[in-house]
């Protein structure tokens, strides 16, 4: 299991990618699946504003390593669950995208990709994320027009699953991630996951660097 707290809005920077990309690295190795989760209220905010607004140069990177880690998630070998304890925007949606089994909380919080209210245009890997993972009727208004949800239209739209009470959150995800690793195959899972989704990484990863030259600061 991989809890993301920073103690505050778990906004996401090269550390933060680093830690998920190491925990898929052990769980790959050594799990039947993976649990991503956050801390009470907060699962992730997004990327660290104080890199995407800031040198473009940084900015850039920081997107870049994103959607390496996101496509990672995507891609993964074993399944990912991840257990949504309250906000989760941008970056935090896309890793709810990336992920197998979402399962939220049902708190008060918004879950959406914002970055369009914010003057950012979505890069391709969140868009194809989301045209894969979203329902076709809420796929204008996540993306375009930067629609947050709260968990019961976030489960209606496609970033979640399904939505259980606070209290209960932890167990239920737990256990799914157990269930998964004890009754799924690995070789069949990977190949399967090669057959459904790797047309699409490749396409992130090849679009990536073009795609992000014009990416900058915040308008």
């Amino acid at each position: 299991m991989l809890r993301l707290d920073d103690g505050k809005a778990n906004a996401v920077g090269h550390d933060t990618l680093a830690a998920v990309d190491a925990a898929l690295d052990d769980a790959e190795q050594s799990a039947g699946a993976l649990m991503i989760t956050g801390r009470e209220g907060r699962f992730s905010a997004g990327f660290d504003l104080s890199v995407i607004g800031g040198n473009p140069d940084a900015a850039r990177e920081l997107v870049a390593a994103g959607a390496r880690t996101a496509a990672r998630i995507y891609g993964a070998q074993i399944p990912v669950v991840a257990a949504c304890n309250g906000h989760a925007l941008a970056f935090g949606a896309i890793l709810l995208l990336a992920s197998d089994v979402r399962i939220g909380a049902d708190v008060d919080a918004k879950i959406g990709l914002t970055e369009v209210a914010i003057g950012m245009p979505l890069p391709i890997f969140a868009i194809e994320l989301a045209r894969d993972r979203l329902s076709p009727r809420h796929f204008t208004a996540a993306t375009a027009l930067a629609t947050a949800y709260a968990p019961a239209g976030a489960a209606e739209a496609g970033y979640l699953d399904e939505v259980v009470g606070a209290d209960d959150l932890h167990d239920i995800a737990l256990a799914r991630a157990s269930a998964l690793a004890a009754h799924v195959r690995r070789t069949a899972f990977g190949l399967t996951r090669r057959t459904a989704r790797q047309q699409t990484i490749d396409h992130i990863l090849s679009t990536l660097d073009d795609d992000l030259t014009s990416f900058g600061a915040l308008d």
